[in-house]
């Protein structure tokens, strides 16, 4: 298929799905808090009422909010939960004293919100809407009124309105409950007639009153005459009392004053003395704290310096010991670790000189088995050859033995010495090679059967015998002389 076409294809779909969204979203129906929404139509439902019958009804209903209605199925209503106002005036009914009155009075009613009321509401308000229900509600409530005034007095009716009230909130609940109604309030406003019972009923009271209060009005000036009389009597005699009391009351002040004045002077030479005693007190008093103040200065000073001193101390040593001791401290670390350098590089030379040594000396121990075995083989090939020559022979080559031994501290450019447990490094380097040299003549005589100690020992023997004869001869010729 061409792009056209599929594209044709998808525009289409998503038409559809808008048009279908739309559809739905317009069948959302939503109401406020103060309405109740009827569904009617779909499916019958199963209600329990209070008496516990079931019955069937085809609608439902949704209390505030939204719902979703069916298109073609189901159908909408609106039910006012609101409060309704109403206003009621009776025409002239008999009370039960025979007096035709007129009453006027207001109520508020609504659609009850218990699940029993809406339904109730609903199949008897539904098409009628808030006029419907205020019309119910007038007409039952000013039959209830006139109910009730048929059962009171005008007088009971006039005295006793909260009384009326609940009589006829009591008849009307029955009704209003059947319709899905209730009434919120009820007051009785005003009450009225054309024969003028009322007014002559208030007429009495009117005149009572009107009596009562001239006679208490009288009785008021009455009691006002004479206890104005009672009270210019007591404040004469209050004055007069007074007066005595005033006069009275001047003498004692003057000789009070007297008295007084003695006791002032006698409190004033008190006071002075006192004062200087006070004086003289207060200033030992000052001059102890002055003193005592001196000598906390002192001390504070003394600790001043004292803390003055430590923080010195602390300060040379923090700036000067530690820094002293930590130098030290590196300086014989920077020794140390110089000296096990030096000493475990000259025990690596030494000892890489002791293996070249020994090297040489087998090389030369091999070099010599070898050169004696040739020189056995000539031994045997000289039969005649006496071991005086053999002897003689072999001492000649002791030299070079000695010389291929010690060469190569010749080629040695430094040697770092160590003192050591056993003496100087140097004697040990001698020394080792000294051994070397000591077991030359044995290597001979293992090799050859040549003993040169021996034949050093006789050569040397007999040099020094004829040493001592020659010695002896000459002391001999001295003697003679």
């Amino acid at each position: 298929m061409p792009l056209t076409t599929w594209l044709i294809i998808i525009g289409a779909i998503i038409v559809f799905l808008v048009i279908v969204g739309l559809v739905l979203a317009a069948q959302y129906r939503k109401v406020g808090p103060n309405e109740a929404l009827i569904i009617a139509g779909g499916r019958k439902r199963t209600i329990t009422l209070p008496d516990g019958t079931k019955k069937k009804v085809g609608y439902r209903y949704k209390l505030g909010g939204g719902t979703f209605v069916w298109p073609f199925i189901e159908k909408v209503y609106v039910l006012p939960l609101e409060v309704i106002s109403i206003n009621i005036k009776t025409p002239e009914v008999l009370t039960h004293g025979g007096i035709p009155i007129l009453a006027e009075a207001s109520a508020q009613v609504k659609v009850d919100s218990t699940d029993l009321a809406i339904r109730l509401a609903a199949e008897q308000f539904l098409g009628s809407g808030k006029e419907g229900i205020r019309d119910v509600a007038i007409n039952v409530l000013e039959g209830k009124v006139r109910e009730v005034i048929g059962t009171m007095t005008v007088e009971e009716i006039y005295r006793g309105r909260q009384e009326f009230s609940k009589r006829v909130a009591q008849a009307a609940k029955e009704d209003f409950t059947n319709m899905g109604l209730v009434l919120l309030s009820f007051s009785l406003k005003d009450i009225s007639d054309t024969q003028g019972y009322i007014d002559a009923l208030s007429k009495p009271v009117i005149a009572a009153a009107k009596r009562d209060a001239a006679i208490a009005q009288a009785e008021t000036e009455k009691e006002a005459v004479i206890k104005a009389s009672q009270a210019r009597k007591e404040a004469e005699v209050a004055r007069l009392q007074a007066e005595a009391l005033i006069a009275k009351a001047q003498w004692e002040n003057e000789a009070k004053k007297a008295e007084s004045q003695t006791f002032v002077n006698q409190k004033k030479a008190q006071a002075d003395f006192s004062y200087e005693l006070e004086r003289t007190r207060v200033s030992q008093e000052i001059k102890k704290e002055e003193a005592r103040v001196k000598q906390i200065e002192k001390e504070e000073a003394i600790k001043i310096e004292e803390l003055e001193i430590k923080r010195k101390e602390k300060e040379l040593e923090a700036n000067v010991l530690k820094p002293a001791d930590a130098r030290k401290y590196q300086i014989q670390a920077e020794a140390e670790a110089e000296e096990i350098r030096l000493m475990a590089e000259g025990k690596g030379k030494a000892e890489a000189m002791k293996l070249e040594a020994m090297v040489k000396a087998d090389e030369i121990r091999l070099r010599g088995l070898a050169e004696a075995e040739a020189m056995l083989k000539k031994a045997q090939a000289w039969e005649r050859y006496n071991e005086a020559a053999l002897l003689e022979s072999f001492m000649k080559v002791l030299p070079e033995l000695a010389k291929a031994i010690a060469e190569p501290l010749s080629k040695v450019d430094k040697i770092v010495v160590i003192g050591g447990d056993k003496g100087l490094g140097t004697n040990q380097i001698t020394g080792q090679v000294t051994q070397i040299l000591a077991q030359m003549p044995e290597v001979v005589k293992a090799l050859t059967g040549a003993d040169l100690a021996k034949f050093l020992r006789d050569k040397l023997g007999s040099v020094a015998a004829e040493a001592e004869t020659g010695k002896a001869a000459a002391e001999k010729k001295s003697e003679k002389k």
